[in-house]
């Protein structure tokens, strides 16, 4: 099958005040470039996989730069996924259940180094550790609590999630694991606590604490930590993984009841898209959308605790760590056939979100590909003085899909003002950058490759269209699309 290039959507934040002016950031040359050799390696990835659909978002400060759909949300009835589809975002709820803790300690009810039976009174636990510290607020959103990843019930084996009653009465029988602040430990079981703190110190129910103070203001119209009728009518078919023989089942939907704060969120990439814009905002938002100020995200955004071996840490709510020189903010997400990667890269105000629905599904993968090459393309396009090459109107001829007699596929296009050729790989290369060869000019329809040798585009009698390309001593041919 060969692959086609597919509309590409460029959208703005209704919530932001750039939407409202006319913007070419994702026309410039550079970045339409990259936007089209990402496309074509996530659809060429998607489909080797198998993955059923994958859905992407890529912000550059108060813009959506680029966002779309790949696959289907049900292998059934064929529908697309696209950026409006619903998914379920699993741990990246923890983030949201950090913002509302922050926007409470940010009204002055309570602080992070409050222990946390001074807001849950009924919250103790068993330990073995003499003399340390009581568990904080603070010590729940950086996972150095020490308390067991879990509350103690089997419910990620039987899917059936206990009560917020019933979480109150088997906590305290629990034992620690580790004295507070002395190891990063992830805890499900803490940020359920953390949840809890918000409904009591709010006076508001988890779910609806959410809603009036974070989608609403957002305006995030299909995300809920308590998904209704309305969610589910959206919401992609969530699929385990792919078996030997090609097939998947559907994964079981289960409501994480008192565990909601910690994965019960439904999301969209647009939706999330805002929530992307908000951490690069300077305050100036539309009236109501700002939820958090600067200070505090850039306090949720740093380390709080960093590993011992000094090769990341935590954040307040988010993963902090370090890439290719740059600090990256993250959280994944992983429930019940839904997996999610929220990326951001505060320096460069770049955010990548990506969902998928197949417990297979490896969004980090795209993310960090999508970092890589769209992000530094907007990242160079928006520099205070990018740089342009010269391009020659006649490579446009030469642009558009070729193939062996084999199948083996090829695309010559423009990537960052330079003739490129793609090579579809099978299995496709980890990295797009690592299947372009760039094309240097040597004469008339003639380029040399990295390795020295030629490509040679041999032209019809009117020096119009493309016969065929000589690469080395080989020959590819052109592709004719189907009308």
């Amino acid at each position: 099958m060969h692959l086609r290039s597919l509309a590409l959507v460029v959208v703005f934040l209704a919530a932001s005040p750039l939407a409202a002016e006319p913007t070419s950031l994702a026309h410039q040359p550079s970045v339409s470039a990259a936007i089209e050799l990402l496309d074509l390696w996530i659809e060429e990835q998607r489909a080797y996989q198998g993955l059923p659909g994958l859905s992407i978002g890529v912000v550059y400060d108060q813009e959506l730069v680029w966002t779309k759909g790949y696959g289907v949300r049900d292998l059934e009835t064929q529908e697309p996924a696209t950026p409006t589809t619903v998914f379920r975002i699993g741990s990246v709820t923890k983030v949201f259940t950090a913002v509302a803790i922050m926007q409470l300690r940010d009204r002055g009810l309570l602080r992070l180094d409050d222990p946390v039976a001074q807001h849950l009174p009924w919250f103790s636990i068993q330990s073995s550790f003499d003399g340390e510290p009581e568990i904080t607020v603070r010590h729940l959103l950086t996972h150095t609590s020490g308390l067991p990843r879990e509350a103690a019930f089997p419910y990620w084996t039987t899917h059936e999630f206990p009560s917020r009653e019933e979480l109150q009465a088997v906590v305290p029988n629990q034992s620690a694991i580790f004295p507070p602040a002395t190891r990063y430990k992830y805890s499900n079981l803490g940020i359920a606590l953390l949840g809890e703190i918000v409904a009591t110190v709010s006076g508001t129910p988890y779910a609806e604490y959410l809603q009036k103070n974070v989608f609403e203001p957002l305006g995030m119209s299909r995300s809920s930590a308590a998904p209704g009728d309305e969610h589910h009518h959206h919401m992609t078919t969530a699929y385990l993984r792919r078996l030997t023989d090609g097939s998947r089942a559907i994964a079981d939907y289960y409501e994480t009841e008192a565990l909601a704060p910690a994965a019960n969120m439904v999301s969209t990439i647009e939706d999330l898209a805002r929530f992307a814009a908000l951490q690069f905002s300077e305050g100036s938002q539309a009236e109501g959308a700002q939820i958090l100020k600067r200070s505090t995200l850039r306090d949720m955004h740093r380390p709080h605790w960093v590993k011992a071996d000094w090769s990341g840490g935590r954040g307040l709510g988010f993963s902090v760590s370090r890439r290719q020189g740059k600090t990256i903010v993250s959280h994944g997400g992983w429930v019940a056939g839904h997996r999610t990667h929220f990326l951001l890269a505060p320096s460069e105000k770049i955010a990548v979100i990506v969902a998928t629905n197949a417990d297979d599904g490896s969004p980090s993968q795209f993310s960090y590909q999508a970092f890589d090459v769209l992000g530094a393309a907007v990242v160079k396009a928006t520099a205070s003085e990018p740089r342009t090459k010269k391009i020659d109107p006649a490579w446009n001829q030469y642009l558009g899909i070729y193939a062996d007699p084999w199948g083996w596929e090829y695309r010559v296009m423009i990537l960052n003002q330079e003739l490129v050729m793609y090579e579809h790989s099978y299995p496709p290369e980890d990295s797009p950058n690592a299947g372009l060869t760039r094309l240097e000019p040597v004469s008339d329809h003639a380029f040399r490759m990295s390795d020295g040798e030629l490509v040679v585009f041999e032209m019809d009698a009117e020096q119009k269209t493309v016969q065929r390309i000589k690469r080395r001593y080989d020959y590819i041919y052109p592709v004719v699309e189907a009308q």
